[in-house]
């Protein structure tokens, strides 16, 4: 099963973090399949940058998004989209 989930990356005490798509039996830091965005909590105000089309695209494949990541994609509006893409099919 794939899963839209958090990759940690940066230095000690200084992380941010690769949105990816990941085989969900792999380690966290481990091989993913695509890297969709990234997020910095570490900035004032925390930097997000997706690719919508590529979060879509993995969400109509059945990829399941953790709970953090859904949470991010929804502040950004692509939830809803996704929603409304599912509802209309």
């Amino acid at each position: 099963m794939v899963k839209l989930r958090l990759k940690r990356m940066g230095a000690k005490k200084a992380p941010f973090y690769r949105i990816v798509a990941a085989d969900s039996r792999s380690r966290r830091d481990g091989r993913d399949i695509e890297t969709i965005g990234y997020y910095n909590p570490t900035k004032n105000p925390a930097i997000v940058k997706i690719d919508e089309e590529k979060a879509l695209e993995w969400l109509n494949k059945g990829a399941v998004a953790s709970d953090t990541v859904r949470a991010i994609l929804s502040k950004n509006g692509i939830m809803k989209k996704y929603a409304e893409n599912k509802k209309a099919k």
